[in-house]
């Protein structure tokens, strides 16, 4: 029988695990940037080797509480991926450790899964004997399987931790087919992307007050034709968001679309649009109308 179960991933924002997973799996299923609260949905991937089958769910990075709707929905998702678990991916950067890292290692002590920690970003740890120093001091290193420095970037570390999965996952029939299975919808795929674009361009002035609304999506045989609004709360970040004579969101519509192209592997025609809704952030109705669910 095959080693086969379901993985997930948990750390603070921006410690790389969208990275990690993209790198690992060889393909892109999570959209990535340098922006807190990137992920907003607990996204599911598969991996099969001739040896197993991992089935990888990337969570939202554990961040600051506030009380915004949006922030208490994106908390709740780390909680929702490590019931009936099989190996935990806890995942730091370099050696840095705050509390924010122990909130999320809080989250997965009383967990029954097997877990591994991943000591992400180690090309940018410049003394490497910094590395031993910070897991000699980790007061909860007893808790882990196995300790991997990797890094997501370089592609570094990846062959101990498929070698430290086939060790941890369970004899199991697939529980796929191995040549992959699509889990996310067309039109959750094709609004992460634009929404990336959104974050790339515009991150400094809107950290995260965007969201992407998908009015119409035609697949034409031909080409694709997709209608979407990208939603901000004030009417100051539309002008953001637009630009200079539309030449912002002219520079997010034709990034975005050279993405849906490759990815698609069609012609796409992009049409968008920005409104404001206010409050949004706050409204848990609009989140869920937006994809984001409770």
């Amino acid at each position: 029988m095959m080693k086969c179960g379901f993985v997930t991933i948990i750390g603070k924002t921006n410690v790389g695990k969208s990275t990690f997973l993209n790198a690992f799996i060889g393909k892109k299923v999570s959209i990535t940037s340098k922006k807190s609260q990137t992920t907003r949905s607990n996204i599911y991937t598969v991996k099969t080797t001739k040896n197993l089958q991992a089935i990888f769910i990337d969570t939202p990075g554990i961040h600051i509480r506030t009380e915004k709707a949006l922030n208490k929905v994106l908390r709740k998702k780390p909680l929702e991926a490590i019931n009936d678990i099989d190996v935990i991916l806890y995942m730091v950067s370099g050696t840095k450790f705050d509390q924010v890292d122990q909130d999320a290692l809080n989250l997965i002590k009383n967990s029954t899964a097997k877990k591994i920690l991943l000591m992400n970003k180690i090309d940018l740890v410049a003394d490497k004997s910094a590395l031993f120093e910070f897991v000699k001091n980790l007061e909860e290193k007893n808790l882990f399987e196995s300790i991997i420095p990797i890094s997501s970037e370089k592609e570094l570390g990846f062959d101990i931790v498929l070698d430290e999965l086939e060790k941890a996952l369970p004899e199991n029939d697939l529980f796929y087919p191995p040549e992959g299975f699509d889990f996310q919808s067309i039109n959750f795929e094709i609004s992460e992307l634009i929404r990336e674009k959104v974050i790339r361009f515009l991150g400094d002035e809107l950290p995260y007050e965007t969201a992407i609304f998908l009015e119409n999506v035609s697949d034409l045989k031909s080409h694709f034709e997709i209608n979407a609004l990208i939603y901000v709360a004030k009417q100051s970040q539309k002008k953001i968001v637009i630009g200079a004579e539309g030449a912002k969101i002219k520079q997010i519509g034709t990034n975005a679309r050279k993405e849906l192209e490759n990815h698609l592997g069609r012609k796409v025609n992009l049409n968008l649009w920005c409104k404001v809704k206010k409050n949004w952030l706050d409204n848990p109705i609009t989140l869920e109308s937006l994809g984001i669910k409770n």
